[in-house]
């Protein structure tokens, strides 16, 4: 009888020729756990030389298995990554991370000493170039996130939402697996419906990787406007929101898109707005030398620049969204959909 493999590490991708084979190697180094680990591929049909270099892989490691993902969103690819896994635990890997030698097997040991039904480390980010690295400085930066513990490297304990994550597989058994209508924020709403239905998520300290952002304005933007639009999708399924915090963003903008409209009848709103808009260039420059008090000074004037693409982006996205999927009734629009099919994050 062949012996089943401890965790099966699932990997969605599409079109990642430049980041797989690093991301690939760094997981088939790992230090193995108790029964070892399986990893699974779900490909995207990818047509930029992927799927070459993961057939060269997996013919050189019988531990690697690459399997279609027809539907060519992530949601699919886990999905279909699940349905074949054969661990009794299964741990997500994006493929434009780099994780710790022993990011497995302290996945496993947060999930056994946490007795959470999902558990995964900080969201840290590592960024190339100069506009990349005030990108992942603002990553870091409670006024770019929110607040959100899940960008503190040092906060340990539970929280509603977690990088990546790993779970025992019987979780998707009781609750289901990713919502393939999602394009994006497939994870947000399977953890949102985790707590709904009484699971605990917990971030571990010790999980440890890095994430690549995004290296250009124009890039971060759109990546923020399509998780703002997501949002939107996912707080319409459950008919409330996740966390206070993904509403700030579009309701900001909102108040910056009607208050002059409405200074025509009533004059007080412009003082309002001119309010608004010193506070946040304040706070923004406030937050923008936090942030780098530790790091590189010159980044500082990229960063209220970072925060706008932030914090605009997914308040437009939102906007959108609420539009798109409230008041006209409808799925996402097109150019939303062609935009977003994608499988990373």
């Amino acid at each position: 009888m062949t012996k089943l493999p401890a965790a099966s590490v699932i990997v969605p991708c599409r079109n990642e020729r430049h980041h797989i084979e690093a991301c690939l190697n760094s997981i088939l180094g790992q230090e193995p756990p108790d029964g070892g680990f399986e990893v699974i591929v779900a490909d995207g049909m990818s047509d930029d030389g992927t799927r070459d270099i993961l057939r060269r892989m997996a013919a050189a490691d019988s531990r690697l298995r690459i399997i279609e993902n027809h539907g060519c969103i992530t949601s699919m690819g886990l999905n279909a990554a699940i349905r074949v896994a054969k661990g009794s635990v299964i741990v997500r890997i994006d493929a434009h991370s780099r994780y710790a030698p022993d990011y497995i097997r302290q996945c496993l040991t947060a999930l056994q000493e946490s007795r959470a039904d999902n558990v995964g480390g900080p969201w840290v980010a590592e960024g190339r170039g100069f506009i990349g690295k005030a990108i992942a400085a603002a990553f870091q930066s409670p006024f770019a996130v929110g607040g959100a513990r899940g960008h503190d490297p040092s906060y340990e304990g539970f929280l509603d939402t977690v990088y990546l994550g790993c779970w025992p597989r019987e979780v998707f058994d009781r609750i289901g697996l990713f919502d393939e209508d999602l394009i994006r924020s497939e994870d947000d709403e399977l953890n949102l419906r985790l707590s709904r239905a009484g699971g605990r998520i917990w971030q571990s300290a010790r999980i440890k990787s890095w994430y690549r952002p995004r290296d250009s304005f124009r890039a971060l933007f759109r990546q923020c406007m399509h998780d703002g639009y997501w949002k939107v999708a996912v707080i319409r399924k459950h008919k409330m929101p996740a966390s206070i915090r993904h509403l700030i963003p579009g309701g900001f903008l909102l108040s910056l898109i009607l208050l002059p409209l409405l200074s025509i009848r009533w004059h007080l709103a412009f003082p309002i707005w001119s309010g608004l808009v010193g506070t946040y260039l304040a706070v923004s420059i406030i937050a923008s030398i936090a942030t780098v008090a530790r790091k590189e000074w010159e980044l500082a004037l990229l960063l209220p620049i970072v925060f706008a693409c932030y914090h605009f982006g997914y308040g437009y996205g939102f906007l959108r969204g609420i539009w798109d999927f409230t008041v006209l009734r409808r799925g996402p629009s097109h150019a939303f959909r062609k935009l977003t099919r994608i499988t990373s994050t």
